[in-house]
């Protein structure tokens, strides 16, 4: 009556039961191993799972379908650490890049600190960064959060300025390190003007760059998860 044929249906059927009972079998089977670590990953599952899910005929992908659809996906944390300590005697200065549209290299420079979790030997990364290119133009590694690291990346970068005569735009965030005398003392001597979030949040306002003929958002403030 509709066109297909009587076996080409139950046939269907019969497949669409199969599938339901290897889902409800690998289910079953990560009920099992989270009872006793509730926080295992998918892929360290599939790992362990992984003979008895081939003989099953379930690959990777699909094993994780199964998950999906049964909401048993481990949504992974996100560690922030704190690089920005803005409660300090020094003076913070205003935002002067709202809304700013850059068109040019170094226009607007954009200094972070990023912190790199190892087992070993955790570090801070200071950076400045060109918002029009995207080129770092200076970087000092250190394994402390003092002033002197931000200071040596704001001296890598003013050595490789190449527009000594037009006006530049050091934006930050409002930390010790940025607010500091020595690190505006070298501002003021090369006649950077400096800009700083609004109420300490980096993630205040994004920097619109066009670039490559298209418009790019930059955000203040990167970070590195391991």
């Amino acid at each position: 009556m509709f066109g297909i044929d009587r076996q080409v249906y139950y046939r269907s059927l019969h497949r669409r039961v199969v599938k339901q009972n290897k889902a409800e079998q690998g289910v079953m089977m990560v009920h099992e191993i989270r009872k006793a670590m509730p926080r295992i990953g998918t892929k360290k599952l599939y790992y362990l799972l992984r003979d008895k899910l081939e003989l099953m005929d379930i690959g990777r992908d699909k094993f994780f379908d199964i998950l999906r659809a049964n909401h048993l996906l481990i949504q992974p944390k996100h560690r922030y650490h704190v690089t920005t300590n803005s409660h300090h005697r020094f003076r913070k200065h205003q935002n002067m890049v709202l809304n700013i549209e850059i068109n040019r290299p170094e226009q607007v420079w954009v200094a972070d600190i990023t912190y790199i979790r190892k087992r070993d030997n955790p570090c801070y990364v200071s950076l400045v960064t060109d918002a029009y290119s995207k080129k770092i133009m200076g970087y000092y590694v250190a394994n402390n959060l003092n002033t002197e690291s931000s200071v040596m990346a704001l001296k890598m970068a003013i050595k490789q300025r190449n527009y000594q005569a037009l006006p530049l735009i050091h934006h930050s965030d409002r930390g010790l390190q940025y607010c500091a005398d020595q690190y505006q003392h070298i501002l003021n001597k090369y006649k950077i003007l400096c800009s700083m979030t609004k109420n300490s949040d980096p993630y205040e306002k994004r920097i619109v760059a066009p670039c490559c003929g298209r418009e790019n958002q930059w955000n203040i403030k990167t970070r590195i998860y391991d």
